[in-house]
């Protein structure tokens, strides 16, 4: 399967734009990795004036028995203040909704934003949580054994590996 990543982000762009007509600076986070390459791209397209926010949401998630802890992990990055502020957080794969509930809960560590917004380049089924996106730049259907994975950061590009 062949995805042109550049193409869904310039469209996830036009979404964005869309939905934050009227609104004061929006501020954007990426979630590490793969969010961040997909929100560095986002901001610049959208021409944001506040600085890129990056999330390592590694200590707040709740599956370190299924996904294992990361030794290497970096701090996060909010160069901002995100009290009473329109938030984008923006991730690569929507999958079991529990990495977008611990960058919420690390966001609320920080301040209490007025709205926040998900931004996904991907949706795929297999939901465990009741969350969605905003904006996706395509929905994928996988079974349960299938896995994808954004490489990068230039230039980003989709692996999609099935088993056997």
């Amino acid at each position: 399967m062949d995805i042109n990543v550049d193409n869904l982000i310039s469209q996830m762009a036009d979404q964005l734009s869309a939905r934050l007509e009227g609104r004061p600076e929006p501020l954007m986070i990426g979630i590490h990795t793969g969010g961040v390459w997909v929100a560095s791209q986002l901001h610049e397209l959208l021409q944001l004036s506040e600085p890129l926010g990056i999330l390592n949401i590694a200590f707040y998630r709740d599956d370190f028995s299924r996904i294992g802890k990361h030794p290497n992990v970096e701090p996060s990055n909010l160069p901002f203040d995100v009290d009473n502020r329109d938030v984008i957080l923006v991730d690569d794969v929507l999958y079991t909704g529990r990495t977008i509930r611990a960058a919420m809960n690390e966001i609320f560590d920080y301040g209490r934003p007025s709205s926040i917004s998900l931004a996904a380049l991907l949706d795929r089924s297999g939901r465990e949580l009741p969350i969605q996106a905003d904006v996706v730049g395509r929905q994928l259907s996988l079974s349960e054994e299938e896995h994808v994975k954004l490489c990068g950061p230039s230039p980003l590009t989709l692996q999609i590996s099935k088993p056997g």
